[in-house]
């Protein structure tokens, strides 16, 4: 169920009002057949594949508590069935394809089929929550959890059942334990948070995607300005989409009492690569920190080897994303951007100090805001592309096209024109003025605290404007469900 549809806009409400009527002990069954039911809206076979993870890693977290010894076989095990429904699901097409591809290349005289599967929404967001919870376990971070609908439900709890975050059972189990009773200012931050996220999603990131879409499907049609200006709007798309999703999410779960872990953090404001990745998906960010870095000896190992941990973690970031080498692209690329910024600490430090740029804090600061941006972009052109064919052609086509600008005559306007109208982009462009202002005014707490203490009118005047902007340039189509839902 998209949080975008009018299917949601009758489950939710009805949800909330169920949940608070339920006398507290009902409430934690009502709210797992309540995730059933919300996942299953999609496709109801699948509700058979997050059962088998769910009952495999409930298992495996007792059977690892309380085995005295042996508990690192276990807990491979569990791994290795829980990343197994993964690998099946949405690597095994993918490798039978490029083997595939790999026999033809070669003219090898025999082939091996293609294995079409239809990808379960969230499958790798909830397989990746139930092996930090085995882990958890194992480490002793964590108790093993007995009631199986407790933990069924920390793994279906719906707000983030599909796109996260992808949260940690010492976080979120034990809020399941709690009465929750209804309270205004908790309700109207959550309904803040998730009109938010709504006005992101439907009038930031699907009015972007008319252009998107169109030039990112058929780049060759393309050139230059062009390019540069749909990689840009990509780039603020991912952002708008997939954060519009998570405080959707968080807003949904707050209104009912829940706190989920915030996921995002103006990640476009970072001044480096690491700084990206400290604001950008953080709840991935940390699982692969936690679960991946760290395990592979972080950056408490020789500069090599730390280099490799790095180069590591960030492919698997980019396998975990998607079945495509353009994935694997993107994550790759991340990789080298970190691995070479601290290669080069040291020579950019001298360098700064050498012409002086850190007598101008201001200045270095918004140089490597622009230069972390531009790396950023550069990095979804990859991530975006429906090929690497296509995302070869988009990065050496950035600046083509210039000169025949020039040569002809024709003017900015007469060249943006070609993918949409002028009126168009004054208003997206509004738009994004827009967001940012109010992304500048934001605390870390976000929407949910932004109007704290200022006047009633005031505040009540920001919702009137949002809503009409909602209502007036929202993008409504069925077709529009968020981006992180393919992962």
């Amino acid at each position: 169920m998209l949080f975008n549809s009018f299917y949601f806009l009758i489950f939710y409400p009805t949800t909330v009002i169920i949940f608070f009527i339920l006398p507290a002990r009902f409430r934690g069954l009502f709210l797992l057949l309540a995730g059933y039911y919300f996942y299953m809206v999609q496709k109801p076979e699948y509700l058979a594949v997050i059962l088998v993870s769910t009952f495999i890693t409930w298992l495996s977290g007792l059977a690892i508590e309380k085995a005295a010894s042996k508990k690192k076989a276990l807990l491979i095990l569990s791994l290795v069935m829980n990343f197994g429904i993964l690998f099946f699901f949405k690597y095994i097409p993918f490798l039978s394809k490029s083997v595939s591809s790999m026999l033809v290349a070669f003219k090898a005289p025999w082939s091996i089929p293609y294995l079409s599967i239809l990808l379960p929404l969230g499958i790798s967001f909830y397989t990746f929550q139930a092996a930090s919870y085995t882990i958890d376990v194992y480490r002793g971070g964590v108790r093993a959890e007995r009631n199986l609908l407790t933990y069924a439900l920390f793994i279906s709890f719906f707000p983030k059942l599909l796109a996260g975050p992808i949260e940690r059972a010492s976080n979120l189990m034990p809020q399941f334990v709690k009465c929750h009773r209804p309270n205004f200012t908790v309700i109207t931050d959550g309904l803040k948070l998730m009109a938010w996220g709504v006005f992101k999603k439907v009038v930031i990131a699907d009015r972007l995607a008319l252009i998107v879409d169109k030039v990112f499907t058929k780049p060759t049609d393309y050139q230059g300005l062009t390019l540069i200006l749909a990689t840009v709007f990509y780039t603020f798309q991912i952002y708008c989409d997939f954060s519009g999703y998570t405080d959707i999410a968080l807003g949904s779960a707050q209104v009912m009492g829940f706190r989920l872990m915030d996921n995002f953090n103006r990640p476009y404001s970072a001044v480096s690569i690491a700084d990206f990745w400290r604001r950008w998906h953080i709840s991935l960010s940390s699982w692969l920190r936690d679960y991946v870095y760290i395990p592979l000896g972080g950056n408490r190992v020789l500069p090599a080897r730390h280099l490799a941990n790095i180069a590591i973690t960030f492919l698997v970031c980019g396998i975990w994303h998607g079945a495509n080498w353009t994935f694997v692209v993107w994550g790759a690329l991340h990789g080298l951007y970190l691995i070479s910024s601290i290669v080069t600490e040291k020579t950019r430090r001298t360098m700064a100090r050498g012409i002086g740029l850190d007598r101008y804090p201001a200045f270095h600061r918004c140089l490597k805001l622009f230069t972390t941006f531009c790396l950023v972009a550069f990095a979804w052109v990859f991530f975006r592309a429906e090929s690497l064919g296509d995302a070869w052609y988009i990065v050496t086509h950035l600046f083509s096209g210039f000169d025949e600008m020039l040569r002809n005559g024709l003017s900015l306007k007469h060249f943006i024109a070609a993918v949409w109208s002028v009126r168009q982009w004054v208003i997206m462009l509004s738009l994004l003025a827009f967001m940012s202002l109010i992304h500048r005014l934001q605390s870390h707490d976000g929407m949910r605290h932004m109007f704290k203490g200022k006047p009633v009118w005031f505040r009540w005047s920001f919702y009137y404007i949002l809503l009409m902007l909602i209502l007036c340039f929202g993008v409504f189509e069925a077709k529009n469900q968020f981006i992180y839902f393919e992962f």
